[in-house]
């Protein structure tokens, strides 16, 4: 038994030694063999959204059972009631609230009327400012004065502003392709600050919607005041057929407003952002996709941004059904009180910085359930150039443009904390003629364009938690 032993292990030895000298001679090929074939995952990412996906479903649970939900109100408190059982039923194991301090504002009645000389006055379809200052209930009547742009805006004296209500009617602009550039760009004017126009003894401010439709639908926004503002002025919006009307009876002759705004602010209360997870099965690093839960409170929200709340909702539930065995931590966030000031982002944010969080990646979805048609990378030029070896990946799905640099709210303040950030990048020609509008309905969203924005979501999950 010795001596067969002694024969055989040498024998043994040399062949185990051999073996792993073998393998050492091609560590290269090991190395560079792919893990996944990407494009049978994308494919079958794919198929199961298609084919099983519940976005379309949820979206009209929110917005047909629910409906607005603007911070502090009843139906935001619904909708986290709401988001709690979805992200459940998608999946998530860990699913908690986070309390966030929001604005209590109420538009209340509200109504805008013009006249010229001794004519009638005409009522004019409107929306107060979000965050606006009301007139008390008050009739606040004063000549109009016409505003174009910037240059005219800073030629005026105060005594030419004082005690008048300005109008400023300064069109987004048609001829940029991408509408979210043009919306940004209008957005940023300070032609829309209450403050600039109240320090030089304006009584009011009224805007020409922010829209790209060419109707009579007044679009919302939230305005501004500065900490040092003596007198907070009223704000309001109309449509742009309202707006090319009212230029064209200024520049003939004299017009007065009458604007009655009951809106007021009432301090503060508590929303939460609702957020839900998948663990990961590698370890606590975190790829976080997030969305708005709230709407105004006159609208659906349904492309802004109940569709992206539908998407993500989907990404955790495709995880689950094909049983993606995730390396990271994927984790939803739902946040609050986007729409009027922002404090869900921040609070969120502060968060992970107090935690000390590892967060890999951040995605958002703001610009409504249409075709996607790539991701914007908001990050340092090697991690963009990563995932712009996986674009042949995506071409197939109509996925293509990973050029644009821009991230939407939500995800924004992450930017901070060194986190690459990403938005999905949709046709946005008709996001702007429903955006922040009553128009802005379930009916506006098509089922299988808001599903193909789930799958490259997914998709693009998927690629990060495998890669990064």
């Amino acid at each position: 038994m010795k001596k067969i032993f002694i024969i055989i292990l040498p024998l043994f030895l040399s062949g185990f030694l051999f073996s792993q000298k073998k393998i050492q001679k091609k560590p290269q090929k090991k190395l560079t063999t792919a893990k996944f074939n990407y494009q049978d995952e994308f494919k079958k990412i794919s198929d199961e959204v298609l084919a099983n996906g519940t976005a379309y479903e949820n979206l009209e649970e929110l917005t047909k059972g629910i409906g607005s939900r603007f911070s502090a109100t009843s139906g935001y408190a619904k909708a986290t009631e709401w988001a709690e059982k979805k992200l459940k039923e998608a999946g998530a194991e860990n699913i908690w609230k986070q309390e966030v301090k929001v604005p209590i504002w109420i538009r209340g009645r509200e109504s805008l009327q013009i006249k010229t000389g001794n004519g009638e006055w005409k009522n004019i379809r409107m929306l107060s400012f979000g965050n606006s200052q009301g007139t008390g209930g008050k009739d606040l009547t004063a000549d109009i004065l016409l505003v174009a742009d910037i240059p005219e805006l800073n030629s005026l004296t105060s005594s030419q502003v004082k005690d008048k209500i300005i109008f400023v009617n300064a069109p987004i602009d048609q001829k940029i392709i991408n509408t979210v550039d043009s919306y940004l760009i209008s957005a940023k004017s300070k032609l829309l600050s209450a403050s600039v126009i109240g320090k030089k003894g304006a009584k009011g401010l009224i805007v020409r919607s922010l829209t790209t439709a060419s109707d009579d639908i007044p679009h919302a926004k939230m305005i501004y005041y500065e900490p040092d503002d003596k007198v907070k002025i009223p704000a309001v919006t109309i449509g742009a057929k309202s707006a090319n009307e009212l230029e064209k009876l200024l520049k003939k002759q004299t017009v007065k407003a009458k604007l009655n705004m009951a809106a007021e602010s009432k301090g503060e209360t508590v929303n939460h952002n609702i957020i839900g997870e998948i663990p990961g099965n590698k370890d606590s690093k975190v790829i976080v996709l997030g969305a708005q839960l709230d709407s105004w409170d006159f609208a659906e929200g349904a492309h802004d941004d109940g569709s992206g709340v539908a998407q993500c909702l989907e990404v955790l539930r495709t995880i689950k059904a094909l049983d993606i065995n995730n390396n990271h931590t994927i984790r939803v966030v739902l946040y609050a009180n986007s729409e009027n000031g922002g404090q869900g982002r921040e609070t969120y944010a502060a968060y992970v910085k107090k935690k000390e969080e590892k967060h890999i990646f951040a995605l958002g979805t703001d610009s409504g359930g249409y075709s996607p048609r790539g991701f914007s990378l908001d990050m340092a030029p090697q991690r963009r150039r990563l995932i712009f070896e996986w674009k042949n990946y995506f071409l197939p799905y109509g996925v293509y443009d990973f050029d644009q640099t821009y991230a939407i709210q939500d995800i924004s303040p992450l930017k901070k904390l060194d986190i690459p950030l990403a938005e999905l990048v949709v046709d946005t020609q008709r996001y702007f003629d429903y955006h922040h509008s009553t128009e802005d309905t379930f009916d506006k969203v098509n089922k299988r364009e808001l599903l193909l924005g789930a799958v490259a979501m997914t998709q693009m999950i998927f690629m990060i938690d495998k890669n990064w």
